[in-house]
């Protein structure tokens, strides 16, 4: 297994300095819903299990999550965000799972993803399997956000998140194994543990159109869901930084370029900050020049309206995940001191049986 990242002071107070690097000028707004949404994304974890004491109530609820999916869709509300955040809420009780034990056996961590890719599949659990909150509470979002939506885009959907869950298979890897991945190797398994490719798909949903195929897989769309999934990765990774320092997990860019270079974290923020900058103005380049290649392509205007939409979207995503992330409990002082030394989250020993290893 690696060893610990070098535990070089990085100031708690710098979080704000540190994505002062940040260049990310696109507008941001927030869902008038997003109470509403609030109440009911913590109603419907609680009710699944997922949140068992009311220490782990009030530990999660400030962290305010909702906010992050009310700033990807600020447009939608009522039934669109509630299910947004319901997704949301899971897809962090199921990350704070591996930032312990279960983080560091692969093997472990493949059963638990056997389970959750068997209800994409439509494979109810086998006779005797015990009742897994993280299982049934997916299950439940599986058919809620299928529901009502063409194969196509149902396909693409499964296909995405199936990548986002064998990713933390190879995290899982990346703890445990003797080597430290390449930044690239890291990349390609965290293009689809960090969820964005999800999240995009559900901008579609909320906005009541499906892209088609060709688009989806043509230029320069395609290296627009790119360039989105690395910004929310680099930003991602400048603001989780003491968090990940705390438990001691290399699955971070930053981490990265500090451990294989020996060079200093800061200067390593910096590096990424450019990065992640030069990925922005790429963005904005494409952004800039799609609506005349679609005028040319003779696309007709309802779909040129509907790109226009997704791409709008693709800004929600960057913007409002480094604003959230500012304004959540999970990153600052308190967040990082939350899983210091050992401790884990309340809702990060939910699993019992074969996979908690």
């Amino acid at each position: 297994m690696p060893e610990t990242t070098t535990r070089e002071p990085v100031e708690r107070n710098g979080l704000v300095r540190r994505v002062a690097l940040l260049e990310i000028p696109f507008p941001g707004a927030v869902s008038p819903d997003v109470e509403r949404a609030r109440t009911h994304t913590l109603r419907w974890l609680r009710g699944f299990g997922l949140l068992r004491e009311e220490s782990a109530f009030e530990e999660f609820d400030a962290l305010r999550l909702e906010r992050a999916m009310a700033r990807f869709y600020p447009r939608a509300t009522g039934e669109d965000l509630m299910l947004a955040t319901d997704v949301n809420g899971w897809f962090f009780v199921f990350d704070d799972q591996f930032d312990g034990r279960l983080g560091q056996r692969p093997d472990a961590v493949a059963r638990l993803l056997d389970s959750l890719t068997a209800v994409m599949d439509e494979d109810g659990p086998a006779a005797g399997t015990p009742s897994n909150p993280l299982v049934e509470s997916f299950r439940d979002l599986w058919r809620r956000v299928n529901d009502g939506m063409p194969a196509v885009w149902r396909e693409r959907f499964k296909r995405h998140w199936r990548g986002y869950l064998l990713a933390h298979h190879q995290e899982a890897l990346n703890r445990s194994g003797d080597a430290l991945p390449t930044l690239e190797e890291f990349l390609a398994a965290r293009r689809h543990s960090i969820g964005i490719q999800p999240c995009l798909d559900l901008a579609e949903r909320c906005g009541r159109y499906t892209l088609p195929p060709e688009l989806h897989g043509g230029s320069p769309l395609r290296e627009m869901r790119r360039i989105t999934d690395d910004v929310a990765i680099f930003v991602n990774d400048i603001v989780s930084l003491d968090k990940e320092l705390a438990v001691g997990d290399v699955n971070n860019t930053v981490i990265l370029l500090h451990r294989t270079t020996g060079r200093p974290l800061e200067e390593c923020v910096r590096e990424v900050c450019a990065v992640a900058n030069g990925r922005v103005v790429r963005f904005r380049e494409h952004a800039a020049r799609l609506p005349g290649l679609l005028a040319a392509d003779g696309a007709p205007e309802q779909l040129r309206a509907w790109v226009e939409d997704y791409v709008d979207g693709m800004r929600n995503v960057m913007r409002g995940n480094l604003d959230w992330s500012l304004e959540s409990r999970r990153y600052d002082a308190a967040g990082v001191a939350a899983v210091s030394d050992g401790r884990r989250r309340p809702w990060a020993g939910l699993l019992a049986g074969p996979e908690a290893g």
